[in-house]
């Protein structure tokens, strides 16, 4: 069924707002519960009316308007995000690299998005989601400058011979995320012979939440960059340039050249303090819409004068049900390192530690970071592994004089991460899988490895 213009397309996605899924089901797609594409495709046979088909042209190709449907769902906070990334068209290795960016595959299917929300509930059957909002969706022009350069970073690794290390968080709004997750999803390359995983370009989950609450919340985020900066240099030249005139500083130092003042009881006051470096005066970090929108995530370093941080870097209370239910793609620590971008604000003291003394920390960099696919593969695999061998025999606790050891992944078995306590005393537990009591325990990323990160 062709269309005579978008402006019709769009009065039909409107009309079925507030509307439920089973109203378009004329396919019975509802019952099968196997089809994750479910939702869409009924939308495109029950709403548009056309057959579903995989072409490399835009849905509405005589229009040239891809159709996605997607779900968006209520946290806790009572807040609005994004359920997943927005998953676009598969990368061909093959061909992208023969390809502008004007006239790739990405941008030739994906330019312009007919983004049809719906709310996703857990206790909800699927017919009766709800379609909230239908958006005609194209790139604010200082997005797509980022996203130009998200599509160049991909590309290049492709040219390098190096698709096989293609991460998620290689960029900031553009994704590749993987599409199939074994051995029968690997696909050739170029200009390499190792095959790498099948990934698709994707809109990330973040990029994802930014859009729904900006036409459902109507939320306002603050941007400390323009499109004129953008086309200029990348999102990563541009924080290093805003940080520059800090280097060398002491907190205090910083503190009064920005006229913002630290509050120590104040667990937020180092963000604050980024966020009035970066030039934007109260606006907590996560309010940043580049932040937002690429997923990233700052973590302070403080290094002692041997150019090593004192401690490990700790991250979330280990999930142990769905470390031995979850396949390794699906974990928590893939998705934390595979999907976030971290900005590290490194700081370093000048005098050895002594019990009692009170030091002066003094800024000495940032470092933009993701954990390359190798290490994830590896040695991040390697912890997963290991810990779900743990758990699928039982955890083995044995009282010590310091409290109680165990046998999940220790620092000394891996250089990158280890599995160690983090509680706000012993008896702050949680139950494993095996219905044991055990004390909280994080995840952390050895302080040689963030050593070796902030050096290179």
């Amino acid at each position: 069924m062709n269309y005579q213009s978008i402006d019709e397309l769009l009065a039909i996605a409107k009309g079925a707002e507030g509307k439920h899924f089973d109203e378009f089901d004329v396919k019975g797609r509802l019952s099968s519960t196997g089809n994750k594409g479910g939702l869409g495709q009924i939308i495109e046979e029950g709403l548009f009316g056309y057959e579903i088909n995989s072409d490399s042209e835009a849905d509405f190709g005589e229009l040239g308007v891809e159709l996605k449907v997607t779900p968006v769902k209520i946290n806790k906070n009572k807040t609005l995000s994004a359920k997943e990334r927005l998953v676009l068209n598969i990368i061909n290795y093959m061909k992208e690299v023969d390809y502008t960016f004007e006239t790739s595959s990405f941008w030739k299917k994906n330019e312009n998005l007919l983004i049809m929300f719906y709310l996703w509930e857990q206790a909800v059957n699927r017919k009766d989601y709800k379609i909230l909002k239908s958006v005609l969706f194209t790139y604010p022009a200082e997005d797509l400058e980022i996203i130009k350069q998200d599509w160049q970073i991909i590309v290049d690794k492709i040219r390098a011979g190096k698709a096989e290390e293609i991460s998620e968080a290689d960029t900031m709004y553009l994704g590749a995320c993987t599409k199939g997750a074994s051995k029968n999803s690997l696909r050739s390359q170029p200009y390499s012979k190792i095959p790498a995983m099948q990934r698709a370009f994707s809109l990330k989950q973040s990029y994802m939440t930014s859009i729904a609450r900006k036409y459902l919340d109507k939320d306002k985020v603050v941007s400390f960059t323009s499109k004129q900066e953008l086309q200029e240099k990348s999102l990563e030249d541009i924080l290093k340039e805003r940080f520059e005139p800090y280097i060398g500083l002491s907190v205090q130092e910083i503190s009064n050249k920005i006229d913002y003042v630290i509050n120590p009881s104040n667990k937020s006051t180092i963000a604050n303090m980024i966020s009035y470096m970066l030039g934007i005066k109260g606006t907590k970090l996560d309010d940043i819409e580049e932040f937002a929108k690429a997923n990233i995530q700052f973590k302070t370093i403080r290094l002692e004068p041997n150019g090593k941080p004192k401690e490990s870097m700790s991250f979330e209370n280990v999930d142990f049900n769905r470390w031995l239910l979850d396949s390794f793609e699906d974990s928590q620590f893939y998705e934390r390192f595979e999907q976030t971008k971290f900005l590290f604000i490194v700081f370093e003291y000048r005098t050895p530690y002594t019990k009692g003394l009170d030091r002066t920390a003094y800024f000495k960099k940032i470092v933009l970071w993701n954990m390359p696919e190798a290490t994830i593969q590896n040695e991040l695999k390697q912890m997963w592994s290991e810990g779900r061998y743990v758990l699928q025999n039982g955890v083995k606790l044995v009282p010590t004089k310091r409290g109680m050891s165990n046998n999940l992944p220790k620092a000394t078995d891996n250089p990158v991460t280890h599995i160690r306590p983090k509680a706000t005393n012993a008896k702050d537990k949680v139950k494993l899988p095996d219905g044991q009591m055990i004390t909280k325990q994080c995840y952390w990323l050895d302080r040689n490895y963030i050593a070796e990160i902030v050096k290179n």
